[in-house]
């Protein structure tokens, strides 16, 4: 069970936009704080989504085994939507560069990342973290367990600290060595401006797929 959560909550930190907001936090005037605030703002969502969904799940009986059919019809429609998601991503033209978008005035997100401070960065942390459908899956696999208040936190605990690995790693790497960390998210964030998009889209549509390819096999069994 653990394994099944971890490998969707793996899916669901591949955030190439979170990396790069991270950086842009980190190249700031007051790049410790607001990078901080950051995470604490990805990880306050990460965590009550990860309760929210859970105790939603249950209070719905997805986890009774006569739910079996709701259970893994719920799983097909995460994977729909995810593909349909990858697909809208696909045919979009790219966005502008963060910097860009504010000049043009485009986006509330655009502006609260043009202007870092620790309440910007805080509400960023928690719009960017906002669950997606492989999030939802990787709860889902726990809240339809069998498993035991102990082991039920420590998925939870999992869930969240991989589904946040692309903001809080980056921070603790600062925080120990903050040259070599700028430098080498420096050179990523170049990167990830020419192929964070499509790094998303397979993301999404790998995610997408497994769901699909669960929730039929789970209808049929």
């Amino acid at each position: 069970m653990v394994g099944q959560a971890a490998g969707f909550a793996v899916l669901a930190a591949i955030s190439p936009t979170a990396l790069l907001v991270m950086a842009v936090f980190l190249g700031s005037a007051n790049p410790r704080r607001t990078a901080i605030f950051y995470v604490i703002g990805a990880l306050l969502m990460t965590v009550a989504m990860a309760v929210a969904v859970l105790f939603i799940l249950r209070a719905t009986g997805l986890n009774q085994p006569r739910q079996h059919d709701p259970r893994y019809g719920l799983r097909l429609g995460l994977g729909i939507l995810s593909l349909a998601a990858a697909a809208g991503i696909a045919r979009r033209r790219p966005a502008a560069r963060p910097e860009q978008q504010e000049k043009q005035g485009k986006g509330f997100l655009s502006r609260l990342i043009a202007r870092p401070g620790a309440g910007a960065a805080f509400a960023v942390g928690v719009i960017l973290f906002l669950p997606s459908t492989t999030f939802i899956a990787a709860v889902q696999v726990v809240a339809t367990s069998r498993a035991d208040f102990a082991t039920t936190v420590v998925a939870l605990l999992i869930i969240v600290l991989i589904s946040a690995l692309i903001v809080w790693l980056p921070l603790i790497g600062f925080l120990a060595a903050p040259d070599a960390t700028t430098r080498a998210l420096r050179t990523a964030n170049d990167w990830l401006r020419t192929h964070g998009r499509m790094i998303g889209v397979y993301a999404l549509a790998v995610g997408g797929a497994i769901l699909v390819v669960n929730g039929c096999l789970g209808l049929a069994g």
